[in-house]
């Protein structure tokens, strides 16, 4: 028996349907398998840039630091094969197990895949990285001969600075995932991935890279305690229209307004779709005023955040920029608000975090571009797992604007990453997992 008594079509980034009749706890991080196997993928995968440990090692610069004198000329991209299979060995647990690798770049840059059954073994995630870090260290050694006054340098190419350092700082190995010394309470390790690093993953596609985004804070809310009981619901509704358009609202709202709309024509195409959708009805007048009453305020909500990712399509897609980025989630929802006399997407904190992120991101303080925040971060953890995905998608849409570009901080993620359809096409995936 279904558990939620409403279904959703879901459609694609193109407008195309994928899905109908779906009931709406198909697409829950705990119930579908497509989504289950992103974080699954999230947690236990791991980037080696062995072309960037060779060429450390060659200029002798090592964990963003540069040792004269301690320079090694070693042909690890041509050797790739040998330090390939003996990673693997190292890595598996049971001659064939789910490790896998993946080689990109000509051999340059590999993708491995951890078993699961060592991060059923482990505390947390932390293993992923860990063994990959110690099994490339350990291959080159053995595959060159490094002595053990040498293999320090090794260790530094690929670990960074780590153990000195809290994280692996200057490191040649990635994960999608922060350390977990970085989440700034709890269930917060998949909300902290940097916007820059999904707009990459899914190759600067709005749509797609809202879907990942979406995929990661709501995933996120789960983890953390926000979406049990009544609230699964909530989260539930978010999640299908903002990040996954569902009913294709999303897609609809953002090729009626393309040409020539903008932030407040958005807001008219909203409130126009929830009436004749029945989600709002008009209420008492006020004066010249008409107030708005709402039956199933989850449900408004959940076309809010759908209005404010298509605002932020809108508005940053017509200046190809993402700056405007935190004042189209301010100034959306503050004319929805006139607008309804309902409140704006997340009952008001969408347009809070908008403010402290304009400040942070472009005011007086200026610290960091969009592309540099996460879910995790001080300034826009507060709305519930519906703020990031606007930037992910305003960032995509940037066409080279900012100082911190998905290119300059997050390259290794389009090109590893980027490459595997899990990551780069939630929309379709997550439609096929239901």
């Amino acid at each position: 028996m279904a558990k939620y008594k409403e279904t959703i079509d879901l459609y694609d980034d193109t407008g195309k349907l994928l899905k109908s009749g779906v009931p709406l706890e198909k697409i829950s991080p705990v119930i579908n398998p497509a989504t289950r196997k992103i974080i699954d993928l999230t947690k236990r995968t791991v980037a080696v840039n062995l072309g960037g440990i060779q060429d450390g090692l060659k200029a002798g610069k090592v964990a963003k630091g540069h040792v004269l004198g301690r320079e090694l000329d070693l042909d690890i991209v041509g050797n790739k094969d040998a330090v390939v299979s003996k990673i693997k060995e190292m890595v598996q647990v049971e001659e064939g197990d789910d490790t896998n690798i993946r080689e990109f770049s000509g051999g340059k840059l590999i993708l491995v895949e951890v078993p699961k059954v060592r991060l059923e073994a482990a505390s947390t995630y932390d293993v992923a990285i860990t063994t990959v870090a110690a099994a490339t260290t350990f291959a080159i050694v053995d595959q060159f001969n490094v002595g053990p006054f040498d293999a320090a340098m090794v260790k530094a190419a690929v670990w960074g600075s780590y153990p000195h350092t809290m994280d692996l700082s200057g490191a040649n190995v990635t994960s999608i995932l922060s350390i977990p010394q970085n989440n700034e309470g709890l269930g917060y390790a998949l909300r902290n991935i940097p916007v820059n690093h999904v707009v990459m993953m899914t190759n600067k596609n709005a749509m797609q890279g809202a879907a990942l985004s979406s995929t990661f804070e709501q995933a996120g809310m789960f983890e953390m305690g926000n979406a049990v009981g009544p609230f699964e619901r909530a989260q539930l509704l978010a999640y299908a229209y903002q990040g996954l358009n569902a009913n294709n609202l999303v897609y609809d709202l953002v090729k009626a307004n393309g040409a020539t709309g903008t932030i407040g024509t958005v807001v008219q195409s909203l409130v126009e779709r929830a009436i004749e959708d029945k989600v709002i009805t008009p209420g008492k007048k006020g004066g010249y005023f008409q107030f708005y009453d709402t039956k199933d305020p989850m449900l408004w909500n959940a076309y809010t955040a759908a209005g404010t990712m298509a605002a932020t399509m809108v508005n940053c897609g017509a200046g190809r920029f993402a700056q405007a980025v935190s004042s189209t989630l301010l100034y959306f929802n503050d004319l929805v608000e006139h607008e309804t006399g309902l409140p704006g997407c997340d009952y008001g904190r969408v347009m809070g975090t908008a403010v402290g992120f304009s400040f942070f991101s472009h005011s007086i303080y200026g610290g960091g571009g969009p592309g540099v925040f996460n879910g995790n971060h001080v300034v826009t953890r507060h709305a519930a797992g519906v703020a990031i995905p606007c930037v992910v998608a305003a960032m995509a849409l940037d066409a080279g604007t900012q100082m911190f570009t998905p290119e300059s901080t997050s390259k290794i993620y389009a090109d590893t990453y980027g490459k595997v359809d899990v990551f780069n096409k939630p929309i379709q995936q997550i439609a096929q997992g239901v």
